[in-house]
């Protein structure tokens, strides 16, 4: 089903879609009244969502708004934990502490340790970090990446999946977008503190091109795609990363890209897709912005 006009509430609020009603309405998630602009009790500009298996709902807001025209710095950054059965926020975390001048928060992780511990991890593409949260001694930290990691501009987007090794290894895969190289680290040594002497040089992306990190199945597959093209293709993060490893699941359609790819419903893969590369350009005419949430299909062939 699709969902017409909603990509740029979405970029402020959190919205739930009920995915048994084809109509795909929408309902404020957990409630308005935390989604009220200027009150820093509340969200105010969302750019991530994590659900843990604890069912407990993990939202990083960076607390600008308006970024695609003026922006408007309402309130510090923070992470707000809500669970999912009560719908009651259980957590939040100020990240003034922890963030710089020239911070960009964009990619929201979180791990468990074998004693039961959480631990938030924070993609920080300006300043070449992961922000480490222990959220039992409710101590933050940063982790400095490898001058390596970095090759593009100064405003390249970080992305980074948690995968896990069928050995009970967890890792954060991770890459700017306009490096040519995918990079690792176990989540143990971010726990840890351990920054540069841990990170693993995975290998060259095929061919230099830009890839997204779309999503994993919560096991130790990856969900990615080419940057502007829309096919989405698993690898398999036991083998080598090389794009005669890469199995193409979905073909993609012309006018949306997908931007996250998930378990879900009925033990589906699910994806969502928009044309949100039209909607910051302006170039979506008269038709809008258009968000679709479907299961990825593997097209047979003949």
């Amino acid at each position: 089903f699709a969902l017409q006009g909603v990509l740029e509430i979405l970029t402020i609020r959190i919205n739930c879609v009920n995915l048994r009603e084809a109509r795909g309405e929408r309902a404020p998630f957990p409630c308005w009244s935390l989604q009220e602009e200027g009150n820093c009790q509340a969200l105010q500009s969302v750019v991530d969502l994590f659900i843990d298996d604890q069912e407990i709902l993990w939202v990083l807001d960076v607390g600008v708004v308006h970024t695609l025209s003026q922006p408007i710095k309402r309130c510090a950054p923070k992470v707000v934990a809500i669970s999912l059965h009560s719908r009651k926020v259980v957590k939040v975390i100020d990240l003034s502490n922890v963030i710089t001048q020239v911070s960009r928060l964009q990619h929201l992780l979180v791990d468990y340790d074998n004693n039961g511990r959480a631990y938030v991890y924070i993609a920080d593409a300006g300043s070449r970090a992961i922000l480490v949260h222990d959220v039992t001694e409710n101590k933050s930290y940063r982790i400095v990446l490898p001058v390596a990691v970095k090759d593009g501009p100064h405003n390249d987007v970080l992305y980074m999946v948690l995968i896990r090794k069928p050995n009970g290894t967890n890792v954060v895969y991770f890459t700017y977008l306009g490096s040519p190289r995918l990079f690792s680290i176990k989540t143990e040594h971010l726990r840890r503190g351990r920054g540069s002497g841990s990170v693993v040089d995975v290998g060259p992306k095929p061919n230099g091109q830009p890839i997204v990190l779309l999503g994993t199945d919560n096991g130790s597959s990856l969900f990615l795609r080419y940057k502007g093209l829309s096919d989405i293709y698993l690898w398999n993060t036991e083998t080598c990363f090389k794009s005669s490893n890469f199995l193409e699941v979905q073909k993609g359609a012309e006018c949306r890209l997908a931007t996250q790819v998930m378990p879900g419903q009925k033990r589906y893969m699910w994806t969502i897709e928009s044309n949100f590369h039209h909607y910051i350009a302006d170039t979506v005419g008269c038709t809008g912005a258009s968000v679709v949430i479907h299961p990825v299909v593997r097209e047979s062939e003949d």
